[in-house]
């Protein structure tokens, strides 16, 4: 038995990015914000999120609508217990393909593993990772929708992994001879299970809709285990879902929506609203089947206090602080009932 553990989009608006910076010490630290996320993150087998920002070494920094963020970020992230990252997502061409190859090399630096951006046709022509996950082989997959209208390199088309052929348009034809080639390809390493992370669906939306349902079981059907999406930054539902697969037998995967906002400072409904996920993987050694035999999660919400040296606090709604007040009390309650709500569990 195994555990991989899921969390939701990182983002750094121009608020977090400041609150990262330690000026007793003159460097960015992210570790403060998202430390109560530590116990999940570090205490799982493996942990995987979405990066969606880009990273540079040198500022200046921005936010929306085109991000880029300290390379610092990188290594708060592996220091807290991550293992790869997501960087496929309608931010990754912000700053054109010179922000997608600073991201690539930050996360390399870090020691982050990563899918779905590519620095070299070479690197794009094996997009699987293979991940030893507590002695689970799993093989990960990255995607996006689309880069918000920003096309891709010239010469350079193989530098994002898109589920869609219309990208730059409509954003409702999969490109399903690429998905099936990728899955083709995983099911080829022969690992124990196939995890696709994605991004997809409709921002602010606390449920999936019938494209997101589409392409899960297009995953599913060709030989996805495990479904991992973002981008709605808010929480949506989590499944089961069963299909025909490739072969013709019926088969099912677990499928996560969106988990939301990992960190931001957004302050729409729920976008400060998120959970740190767990899912328990088992292989059966007699038959060597491997599944994902249970999961849960701890609520979280990013809390901001005005008038202190550190504004935000990803902060684990499971248990209230010593010293709470009320107002805090409620809102960590109303994390725990909406998560419940919007999670089916």
């Amino acid at each position: 038995m195994a555990t991989l553990a899921v969390c939701g989009d990182v983002m750094s608006h121009m608020p977090v990015t400041r609150d990262a910076w330690d000026e007793a010490q003159g460097i960015y630290d992210y570790t403060p914000i998202f430390e109560q996320a530590r116990p999940y993150v570090e205490g799982a087998d493996y942990a995987v999120a979405n990066l969606e920002t880009t990273l540079a070494t040198e500022g200046p920094y921005s936010g929306y609508p085109a991000f880029r963020s300290p390379a610092a970020l990188a290594d708060d992230l592996k220091e807290l217990g991550f293992d790869l990252m997501l960087t496929a997502n309608n931010h990754c061409l912000d700053r054109g393909f010179g922000g997608l190859t600073s991201t690539l090399d930050a996360l390399d630096k870090a020691g982050l593993a990563h899918v779905g951006t590519y620095a070299s046709e070479e690197d794009a022509a094996s997009p699987i990772h293979l991940a030893d996950v507590g002695g689970i082989t799993v093989a990960f997959l990255g995607y996006t929708y689309g880069t918000n209208g920003i096309p891709l390199p010239q010469g350079k088309d193989w530098a994002v992994s898109l589920f869609n052929t219309d990208y730059m348009t409509s954003l409702s034809t999969p490109d399903t001879e690429r998905l099936e080639a990728d899955l083709a390809a995983a099911r080829a390493m022969e690992p124990d299970l196939i995890a696709v992370m994605i991004h997809w669906g409709v921002e602010y939306r606390t449920k999936q809709n019938s494209y997101q349902e589409e392409i899960a079981d297009l995953l599913i059907a060709n030989g996805a285990d495990l479904v991992l999406g973002g981008h709605s930054h808010v929480p949506q539902p989590m499944e089961t879902r069963t299909v025909t697969g490739w072969d013709g037998m019926e088969r099912s995967g677990f499928v996560c929506y969106s988990l939301g906002n990992f960190i931001s400072s957004q302050i729409d409904p729920l976008t400060d609203t998120t959970a740190a996920l767990t899912l328990e993987l088992t292989r059966n050694n007699e038959t060597g089947e491997t599944a994902v035999t249970s999961w849960s999660y701890v609520p979280m919400l990013m809390v901001r206090r005005n008038g202190t040296e550190r504004v935000f606090t990803l902060t684990d709604a499971s248990v209230i602080p010593a010293g709470a007040d009320s107002s805090l009390v409620q809102r960590l309650e109303e994390t725990e009932k909406n998560c419940l709500e919007i999670f089916g569990f």
